[in-house]
């Protein structure tokens, strides 16, 4: 690429630079890629089953009603989950987890919180939550039992200490849980689940790893996973039908837990329990307990995939590319559009492998810089258009570049191509003793006159303007736009040129009498030779170039004492049969250049 193809594209790109680092910064890139992410998860979850043997047991708006007769309202006497708990074990569940907090004794009901401390006491496999607050210093962490799991690093702190509630209502040998605190994002969605948090060198595990290790999973090494939601619920039994299940003579319920993991928590509307999470913003509590319970235990909670930045610039590649090469827009956001649907396909895709491929920033940034690049091409071709019109007034009929800008032809990124035109050179015969008789402004303005009139008759006959070169013109047709006839209007202009040529020594007649040897000659040849803009960047001129042109010239020397004007036997044949001129055969000339001799005719109308 080179630099002139990179100059352009450095403003939209630094401007897209600009704008992601303070996307970045500000988060905004963080949360497209989890909306993005959170509509896939979401739709994802809809083919995806939870595991049988996680049940929950749903303190549910049923419960709360069915049990007002025996618990009464809620929170009720602990030591109904006592009778639950003791209820169950005869049907052997794997572990039975809480999701409600026992830190506070029940001062109107101590007897109740002991009968739940003395069942609990006799039984393994519960655990019960805690909470990790932000307030607060709190107590040591030394002073934990080893029940509760705590782990101590090598950069454990001596003085390490955090505020905790706990299950106090328990003996220390029930502590046996972890930590149920909320994962949430920068936007308050919880989509991880945290495995331990580490307060100054210690590790606090949470409840969903306590029980899933209990269950013969290890654990991963990080401490926390991204959740692979399901589409609907765990098996759910109301609270108030199992409780009542276990009393009953044959229980139907019961029997259906063994080897089950039973997860005991509220899912009433009153009881305020519902966090934000990809699929909806009141998720039960304890369904994202579920939900990382079966992660862990299958080992299918997503693993993420930094595309971010990789897949941004790979589609900055493809972009630049494009436009440095002048593609379509079009064609250059229908492809993208078409790498925006694979990618996000692919990124659907992705979950069927627990692997989170977020891509919504990345293609974001990528459709801005599509956008800024657009609006700088569209700049450009204007600023370029505008700059083509304005050059190429200097060599066409003003009415003829009009119509190349409504057909779309004017650029000044035309390639020099070959083909067939029609060249022209014009001379003024003796310009040198003209020149030396008179002053220089004198000489100039009759030149300016002179070109006025001659360029006006080119370019009603449909030629194109090469150069002043001196006191000579050239010119020639079939260029920029093709024409059929080239060889007749370049014909016609010539004689016209000539007719022009006397009416203006008639005039200059009347004014400086010793004006009247002034005279033109004219040679006319068609030919092949390679026409467009050449040049540097800074400065391009159109024109032709190639033996053609030469030609030409040597044909307009040759009109000295013959006549004013001679064309080329290309010409003439290409005038056709049809050809409303006479052309008089003045024979071979030599040219420089050629061997062999040039037969050169005189036209004229017909």
């Amino acid at each position: 690429m080179s630099k002139h193809q990179q100059r352009p594209l450095l403003i939209p790109l630094a401007t897209l630079l600009m704008l992601a680092i303070g996307l970045q910064f500000a988060g905004l890139l963080d949360r497209i890629d989890a909306r993005v992410g959170d509509s896939f998860v979401a739709h994802h979850a809809q083919g995806r089953m939870p595991p049988a043997d996680i049940v929950l047991v749903a303190i549910d708006q049923k419960s709360l009603e069915a049990m007002n007769e025996v618990a009464g309202s809620w929170p009720w006497p602990r030591a109904i989950h006592g009778e639950l708990i003791d209820g169950l074990e005869q049907f052997s569940p794997k572990a039975i987890g809480f999701d409600i907090l026992f830190n506070e004794a029940d001062s109107f009901r101590p007897d109740s919180d002991a009968v739940l401390r003395d069942i609990a006491r006799e039984h393994h496999n519960l655990f019960f939550p805690s909470l990790l607050l932000a307030d607060g210093k709190g107590a040591p962490l030394s002073a934990l039992p080893s029940s509760l799991g705590a782990r101590r690093t090598a950069a454990a702190k001596d003085n390490a200490a955090a505020s905790m509630l706990v299950p106090l209502v328990l003996d220390q040998v029930n502590w046996q849980g972890g930590l149920i605190n909320f994962e949430k994002d920068s936007d308050q969605r919880g989509r991880h689940s945290r495995l331990y948090h580490a307060v100054m060198g210690w590790e606090l595990p949470s409840l969903s790893a306590s029980i899933a290790s209990f269950s013969g999973t290890s654990l991963p090494h990080d401490p926390r996973i991204r959740l692979h939601w399901h589409g609907q619920p765990p098996r759910t039994i109301s609270y108030s039908d199992l409780f009542n299940d276990l009393t009953a003579t044959t229980p139907v319920l019961a029997p259906t837990l063994k080897n089950r993991i039973i997860i005991i928590g509220a899912t009433a509307p009153g009881l305020n329990d519902f966090r934000p999470t990809p699929l909806g913003a009141l998720t039960p509590g304890a369904e994202i307990l579920t939900t990382a319970i079966a992660n862990l235990r299958s080992s299918d909670w997503l693993r993420d995939i930094p595309l971010r930045w990789p897949l941004l610039a790979i589609l900055l590649i493809g972009l630049i590319w494009a436009f440095a090469r002048r593609k379509s827009p079009l064609q250059s956001g229908m492809a993208l559009a078409g790498l925006t649907l694979l990618i996000l396909l692919g990124s659907y895709a992705a979950l069927s492998i627990n692997a989170y491929a977020p891509t919504g920033a990345a293609l974001t940034l990528a459709w801005l810089a599509y956008g800024f690049l657009t609006l700088e091409a569209q700049w450009r071709e204007h600023r370029e258009r505008e700059a083509a019109v304005m050059l190429f007034r200097r060599f066409l009929d003003p009415r003829v570049v009009d119509d190349l800008v409504k057909t779309g032809e004017l650029s000044r990124d035309k390639r020099p191509e070959s083909r067939d035109i029609t060249i022209l050179f014009s001379d003024i015969r003796g310009f040198t003793t003209l020149s030396e008789s008179r002053s220089p402004e004198a000489v100039v303005d009759l030149l300016n006159r002179y070109f006025t009139q001659q360029v006006e008759v080119i370019f009603r006959h449909g030629g194109t303007l090469d150069k002043f070169i001196g006191d000579a013109i050239m010119a020639f047709w079939n260029a920029p736009t093709e024409n059929p006839q080239h060889a007749k209007q370049a014909v016609a202009a010539a004689l016209d040129m000539a007719k022009a040529l006397d009416d203006f020594k008639r005039e200059l007649a009347e004014t400086d009498g010793s004006l009247a040897d002034f005279d033109i000659g004219i040679g006319v040849h068609t030919g092949s030779a390679v026409v467009g803009f050449l040049g540097s960047d800074d400065r391009l001129d159109y024109t032709a170039i190639g033996d053609t042109v030469n030609l030409a010239s040597r044909i307009e020397g040759c009109t000295k004492g013959v006549a004013r004007v001679l064309v080329s036997g290309a010409t003439r044949d290409a005038c056709g049969t049809d050809s409303p001129f006479d052309f008089a055969n003045h024979g071979q000339f030599h040219v420089k250049g050629r061997e062999q001799g040039v037969d050169l005719f005189e036209p004229s109308s017909r």
